[in-house]
Parts: C-alpha cells; sequence; structure tokens
C-alpha cells in the first residue's frame, strides 16, 4: 500500500498513531484533557511529570511500549525477525491493535523461531486462519512462512542483525524532529532495505513498513527532542552493532 501524501506531494509522516478520534467513555476529566493533548504533535506532558512524544495517547500498554520498547536498539535477530513480521500484520491497521495480540502471536508462531515457522503445513495455517487472536489474513501468514526461510538463508550466510544493521554501518540514525508532521513515512534508505529484502524473497517488506520497523527497533532514533526518551535512545546507541 502506497504511502498517503500530503497536497505537496510528499509521503504523510508515519507514527504508530492512536485510532481514536474522541476520548474513549468513562475518562474523568483530567484524563480527557490529557487526551486532546495528545491529538497534538508535538511533545506532552504527562501527569507523571515526564514529557513524552504524543502518539502513545492514554493507553498505558501504549505508554509502556514507548517507554520501554519503540526506539531501543535491539541487535538479536530473532527479536528481529519477530518485529518485521509484526510490522508486516500491521499495515492497514493501528500498532495498538498488533501490540494487544503480540503475546497471542508470539505463541502461536513458536515464538518467532524460523526453523519452526518453516515447517507449518496447510493444517497449521488452516487454524490460524480460525484463531481470532492474531490477524487472520492467509497472504500474511503464508508470507511470514516464506519469510522465515529467507531469515534462516540470511542468517547462515552472515546474521540477519548483521545484514539489517549493515545498511547503518552498525549505527543508529540520530534524528532531531520537534513535532511528528516531520516525520517521513518512509526514506531513500528504508527503500534499499525494501528493495533488498523484497529481492531475497521476503514479504510484506515495503518502504513505509521497513521505515516503521527502524523506528521501532531504533535503527532511528524518531523519539522527539523534547520526549524524555529521546538522550535515553540516543546513548544506548552510542556503542552500535556488537562486533
Amino acid at each position: 500500500m502506497a504511502a498517503r501524501r500530503d497536497v505537496a506531494g510528499r509521503p504523510k509522516h508515519k507514527l504508530p498513531l492512536t485510532a481514536l478520534q474522541r476520548p474513549p467513555a468513562g475518562f474523568d476529566l483530567p484524563r480527557v484533557r490529557l487526551y486532546q493533548r495528545c491529538m497534538d504533535r508535538t511533545p506532552i506532558l504527562y501527569p507523571d511529570g515526564r514529557t513524552r512524544c504524543p502518539w502513545p495517547g492514554v493507553d498505558p500498554l501504549y505508554v509502556a511500549y514507548h517507554d520501554t520498547d519503540w526506539g531501543v536498539p535491539d541487535y538479536g535477530s530473532r527479536a528481529l525477525f519477530e518485529k518485521l513480521v509484526l510490522d508486516g500484520f500491521q499495515a492497514g491497521l493501528s500498532w495498538i491493535t498488533i501490540l494487544r495480540k503480540r503475546e497471542h502471536f508470539r505463541k502461536v508462531f513458536e515464538n518467532f523461531e524460523a526453523e519452526r515457522i518453516v515447517g507449518f503445513g496447510p493444517d497449521k495455517i488452516e487454524a490460524l486462519m480460525l484463531d481470532a487472536g492474531i490477524i487472520r489474513n492467509r497472504a500474511k501468514i503464508a508470507g511470514t512462512i516464506e519469510s522465515a526461510r529467507v531469515y534462516l538463508d540470511i542468517e547462515e550466510r552472515q546474521g540477519f542483525s548483521r545484514y539489517l544493521w549493515g545498511f547503518l554501518d552498525g549505527r543508529p540514525l540520530q534524528n532531531a524532529w520537534r513535532s511528528t508532521a516531520e516525520v517521513p513515512a518512509e526514506t531513500p534508505l528504508s527503500q534499499a532495505i525494501s528493495k533488498d529484502l523484497k529481492a531475497k524473497g521476503f514479504k510484506f517488506c515495503g518502504p513505509t513498513i521497513v521505515y516503521a520497523f527502524m523506528q521501532a527497533v531504533g535503527m532511528v532514533n524518531d523519539h522527539l527532542v523534547g520526549c524524555f526518551r529521546y538522550e535515553d535512545c540516543a546513548q544506548l546507541g552510542q556503542a552500535g552493532h556488537p562486533r
């Protein structure tokens, strides 16, 4: 799916924004006001005294993901495979939908152990298609099996983590966005990675999906500079990929 574009033809920003358009029922006045501030595009001050990117909104699960997971450099091959596959499943949906289903995804996809996924046959695929705990998309399920084969080949040849981080010479890119309106949906680098993955046979890895993946695994630091996690993630990325 092509990235949405603004009136100038530029791709709109791609962040794991909340899908809610109004405060959920039952919110008290302070949470309603916080929710309304979260619709802004600049960092906001939360009741706990921390300034965060606006996209986690008021969902505790989303806030915890923002605070502990998103943007942290990840150098584990299996974890990178999992996150890339889940970003493929997320295409067309909000990330919070995947986040709420992530633990069940891990359970039915054998903790994303590619060696086991490549053994999925027709019966397993049909069982997954009946499982409401995941995104029931036959093409994406089949694509995960194909991608697992590609992953194993790359992992054997050079290491999946080393392959991906090699596009950045092993070090995260440190951006300095002040508003989510500045954040791109894709970049020339995500386009290059996407093209190479596709050429190897990996599925559901378009440049927008790849850029969202890069943000999530800390290949780029796209926390806004006013967010308390910006400096944290910058420091975590200083060492770069293990040699």
